[in-house]
């Protein structure tokens, strides 16, 4: 079953203070984003990859698919002001697609039965994510007081990719972009038109790395693979 990706990669990646797009630091001395297309690369599922850029970062990002031979269809567009832009923007330009994954570019260690598990579901109800259960204590805090302990065996934390019937994501982001409403992820976008978003396992490596404690944490599970 064929998919195009789409990866918005037009973030400033502020929380990880590098001063630069956080997609360009390297992990085991290669850049965080040749990481994640490196998976997708493998999958001969995936037609196509859409990469949502800032137009400033073009000529670097050529320079890595380049560098580090990747055969993929890849196409660069300009990415917008936010990540749901970027998206939109990137499904713009899939329009011979039947399904479309969203990916984090920073979510380098999704697996192929992740991708898979996905794809299927999206299949079945037209729109789905990965997730896994939240293990942690939750409390609603405000002002720096506990306000209430949630109840969390209903909870999950949300990952990508998320799989979509293009149809179905094209209507959501053109209802959402009508209403001017910003949504936390492209499933809540769906989930405002009223429709079904299936949920499949996800896996606790499969991490967005975002502050510089997740750097560590990335290349800790790339050691771990070596051996």
């Amino acid at each position: 079953m064929k998919y195009i990706l789409v990866i918005p990669a037009a973030g400033q990646g502020k929380r990880m203070g590098a001063g630069r797009n956080k997609l360009f630091l390297p992990i085991s001395s290669v850049p965080l984003i040749i990481h994640t297309l490196q998976v997708f690369e493998k999958d001969e599922q995936c037609a196509q990859i859409i990469l949502a850029i800032n137009e400033e970062e073009r000529v670097l990002f050529q320079q890595l698919i380049e560098e580090y031979r990747l055969k993929k269809d890849i196409i660069l567009i300009q990415g917008g002001a936010e990540r749901q832009d970027s998206v939109y923007n990137g499904i713009l330009h899939a329009a011979d697609a039947e399904y479309v994954l969203v990916h984090d570019g920073a979510r380098p260690f999704v697996t192929q039965a992740i991708i898979n598990d996905v794809l299927h579901m999206a299949k079945e109800k037209g729109a789905s994510i990965c997730a896994v259960p939240v293990k942690d204590t939750i409390k609603r805090v405000r002002n720096q007081v506990v306000e209430e302990t949630v109840e969390r065996s209903s909870l999950w934390a949300v990952q990508t990719p998320q799989g979509f019937q293009l149809s179905v994501l094209r209507e959501a982001h053109e209802q959402a972009h009508r209403h001017s409403f910003l949504g936390t992820d492209d499933a809540s976008l769906v989930e405002r038109l009223g429709k079904e978003v299936g949920v499949v396992q996800g896996s606790y490596y499969n991490i967005k790395v975002t502050t510089p404690d997740d750097l560590v944490v990335a290349e800790g599970f790339l050691n771990r693979e070596r051996t």
